[in-house]
C-alpha cells in the first residue's frame, strides 16, 4: 500500500462515517418529539452533532482529510454519549471498514511540540500505536541515560490524544513489538536513522509481509528555534548557568 493509497483508504473511512452519522441523526430527529415528552431536550445537542457533521463535509471537500476525521469523530462521539446513557438506540453499520494500525516508535524523553506534531501525523493514517524505548535501549543508542525513566514516558506518551495504545519496548529485541502489533503503515521520526528499505527487509524477511513506511520528515520548530529535546537541555544548561542563583533561592523558599 503506498502513500497514495494510504490517503485514498483514509477518504473511504471518513465518507463511510459521515453516511452513517447522518443515517444517525435521521433516526434521532425522528425520536426528539419522543425524548421531548419524557423531559429530555437534545436539542443544542443536535445542534453541536449537527455542526461538526458539516465541518467534516467541509474539510473533505477541502482534502483536509484530518481535520475531517477528528470532526466527525466528535459527532460520532456525542451520539454515542446518548446511547451510553440509554436514552437512545443507535445500531451502528456492521462490517466496518477495517482500522488501519500505525506504528510509531521512540524515546519521547522531554515530551515536546516535536514529538505531538510526530503523533499528530501519523494519527491521519488510523490508529497509533506507540512503542517506548526501554531505558536500557536509550542510554545504547544515545550515550546517556534518559532524563524521564520508562515508565513516567509510557504515561505521557499514553496521555496524547493522538495515540490509541502505547506501550513499553522489548528490552533484548527491538523488531518484537512490530511483530505483536503487526501494523499497516510504520512511521519514522526525522531523527530515527534506520532507511525505509532497511526496516522493510528486516520486517519481510522475519514475518514474510512488508508494512508501508512513510518518513515524517519535518522537524519543525517551536518556542523559538528549538527543534527537539537536545535542544531544550542546553538551553536549561544556559538558563542554570545565568540564572542558577534565581533557582537555588526559590526552591529554598
Amino acid at each position: 500500500m503506498n502513500k497514495g493509497e494510504i490517503m485514498e483508504n483514509l477518504r473511504s473511512r471518513i465518507e463511510k462515517y459521515i453516511n452513517n452519522v447522518e443515517e444517525a441523526l435521521k433516526d434521532l430527529d425522528s425520536k426528539k418529539n419522543l425524548l421531548n415528552e419524557k423531559g429530555i431536550n437534545i436539542e443544542n445537542l443536535m445542534v453541536n452533532m449537527k455542526a461538526y457533521l458539516e465541518d467534516a463535509k467541509y474539510f473533505l471537500k477541502a482534502d483536509k482529510l484530518e481535520d475531517a476525521l477528528v470532526s466527525i469523530s466528535y459527532s460520532e462521539g456525542l451520539i454515542d454519549s446518548l446511547k451510553f446513557m440509554n436514552l437512545i438506540e443507535v445500531k451502528w453499520p456492521e462490517n466496518p471498514i477495517k482500522e488501519t494500525r500505525v506504528f510509531v516508535a521512540g524515546t519521547f524523553d522531554i515530551l515536546h511540540p516535536g514529538h505531538v506534531h510526530l503523533l499528530k501525523f501519523a494519527s491521519q493514517f488510523g490508529k497509533v500505536f506507540v512503542v517506548i524505548a526501554r531505558d536500557i535501549n536509550a542510554y545504547k543508542n544515545k550515550g546517556r541515560p534518559t532524563i524521564l525513566d520508562e515508565n513516567t514516558r509510557l504515561e505521557m506518551v499514553s496521555s496524547i490524544k493522538y495515540v490509541y495504545k502505547a506501550m513499553l519496548g522489548d528490552e533484548n529485541d527491538i523488531i518484537k513489538p512490530i511483530e505483536i502489533i503487526r501494523p499497516d503503515i510504520i512511521v519514522l521520526g526525522p531523527d530515527q536513522s534506520i532507511s525505509e528499505e532497511k526496516l522493510v527487509s528486516i520486517i519481510e524477511a522475519r514475518m514474510n509481509y512488508k508494512p508501508t513506511i512513510i518518513r515524517f520528515k519535518e522537524k519543525e520548530r517551536f518556542s523559538g528555534d528549538l527543534r527537539g529535546s537536545s535542544d531544550i537541555l542546553i538551553k536549561g544548561c544556559e538558563y542554570l548557568e545565568k540564572y542558577g542563583n534565581v533557582y537555588k533561592n526559590n526552591k529554598n523558599k
